[in-house]
């Protein structure tokens, strides 16, 4: 645990990264967020009236999370205590909430309690805050880069205003890394760097919009250039790419890239981009995603948004999941990619799944109705025996006329076959079949009813042409 009364000290450690030493030391500082920094903004005004509500800061890594809530303690009277929810427990918390009672009682000063990465805090020790931040006991100020509606317990979201922290943008990163430059007390002036434009823009374009990472990146570069004669250090594109290794990908498996970019994903698929598609599938290998997860959302998206406009799309797909889990990456990243193709430029159609969708509904709303003596497995007390099952099979065409319907329900038309070529077919058959069905009434003669005066049938009511009567 780390507590002390914040102040914003000009004394720098040289043996600090760089990124610490550069830290912004007020909200003027700051880059790249600007709407929640703006005068006026409800954090400002805050601030100004020296009232902080309980916070909790989201955003990526390197937007300044940390930073700003030293900011903050450093703008406001109170007592700033930090603590790390890797680290932290209900003790930790136990002990925070004692000092800040007792600085309360003896000098009237409020404390400041900053929990970094609180979403690793489980439920009973996030369940322990409630009080305390209820209370007032301390003003919370809780860092995450999770969707805080995942991760964080609702009656602590609901005790906290939430503040969202975007990814820098190239235009701020630059500005940070040339101040960097620029600074002799704090920054890399005095190695005598030479870095010019297209150098200081490869590397904020490559840093996925974090801060820290960027300025890490322009510290190894300088360093690890050799300076010339004179002492002057030219950095290169090639010393750049070094310091990196390769640009960050900005996705975390657990996190809000996670459900971004899958989402991207399947709409890039649903609206026909192959290209598009591919793009984000890289991302999510390049991001370590799990291929088995991917192959799962493509095997969904062949039978929601394609459907019976292309049933090939759905074997496709279950065959490039099996591929995947045959052979692993990296070479199931081919198959994923062949299936991604396929999905995209197929023609689309989610009849079935609005089939099925209306007709669970229906069922919800209604209760399950019951199944026709006919269409029953087997004898059952109370049976219509007038009733029998019609064996399409033993019909011209393969089909008679009867009902499939629970007693006493009007048949309802379900699946609204698509525009697509294939579907048109379909909607053809579907015109005979309903034709046939015109004249049909379920309260009608014999044939109606599921009875067929000619057929053969056992002493349970089959009829014995069904080779599969024990299930109707």
């Amino acid at each position: 645990m780390t507590e002390s009364l914040f102040h914003n000290s000009r004394r720098v450690d040289p043996s600090a990264p760089l990124a610490a030493r550069m830290r912004p030391r007020d909200l003027d500082q700051m880059v790249g967020q600007e709407e929640v920094l703006r005068e006026g903004s409800m954090l400002r005004r805050a601030l100004q009236a020296d009232r902080l509500p309980s916070l909790i800061l989201v955003g990526p890594a390197g937007t300044g999370k940390t930073t700003l809530a030293r900011i903050i303690a450093a703008l406001t009277s109170s007592h700033f205590v930090q603590l790390s929810a890797v680290e932290a427990g209900v003790k930790d918390i136990r002990e925070a909430a004692a000092g800040a009672r007792e600085r309360k009682g003896l000098h009237d000063a409020g404390t400041i309690v900053f929990l970094d990465e609180i979403h690793r805090l489980n439920k009973a020790q996030q369940d322990y805050l409630l009080p305390h931040v209820e209370d007032g006991t301390f003003t919370l100020i809780g860092a995450t880069t999770e969707n805080p509606f995942f991760s964080i317990i609702t009656p602590l979201l609901s005790r906290c205003r939430l503040v969202t922290l975007e990814p820098l943008d190239s235009e701020s990163l630059e500005e940070l890394l040339r101040r960097a430059l620029a600074d002799e007390a704090r920054g890399l002036a005095g190695l005598q760097p030479e870095v010019p434009d297209e150098v200081v823009a490869y590397i904020a374009e490559s840093a996925g919009g974090d801060a820290r990472l960027a300025l890490g990146a322009l510290e190894v570069a300088v360093q690890s250039t050799p300076p010339d004669e004179s002492g002057a250090r030219l950095v290169t594109i090639e010393h750049a790419q070094a310091a990196l290794d390769r640009p960050v990908q900005s996705y975390d498996r657990a996190g809000d890239a996670h459900y971004d970019t899958i989402s991207a994903f399947i709409k890039s698929i649903r609206g026909s981009d192959p290209d598009a598609a591919i793009y984000w599938l890289a991302k999510m290998l390049e991001g370590g995603e799990d291929p088995r997860f991917i192959a799962r959302r493509l095997v969904i998206a062949a039978a929601e948004d394609i459907g019976l406009a292309d049933p090939t799309a759905l074997r496709l797909a279950v065959a490039a999941a099996d591929a995947v889990e045959y052979v692993g990456l990296p070479e199931g990243q081919i198959p994923l990619a062949e299936a991604t193709i396929y999905l995209a430029v197929a023609p689309k159609s989610n009849s079935a799944n609005s089939a099925i969708a209306s007709a669970r509904e229906d069922v919800r709303g209604e209760g399950g109705k019951g199944v026709p003596d006919h269409l029953a497995g087997g004898p059952r007390a109370g049976a219509d025996n007038s009733a029998k099952y019609l064996y399409p099979h033993s019909h011209p065409g393969g089909w008679v006329r009867q009902s499939y319907w629970p007693p006493g329900m009007e048949p309802r038309e379900y699946y609204k076959p698509g525009m697509t070529p294939r579907e048109r077919r379909i909607a053809e058959r579907l015109d005979e079949l309903r034709a046939l069905s015109a004249g049909h009434d379920a309260g009608g003669g014999a044939e109606a009813r599921g009875a067929r005066p000619d057929a053969e049938t056992d002493a349970g009511g089959r009829d014995r042409e069904d080779p599969d009567p024990g299930r109707g």
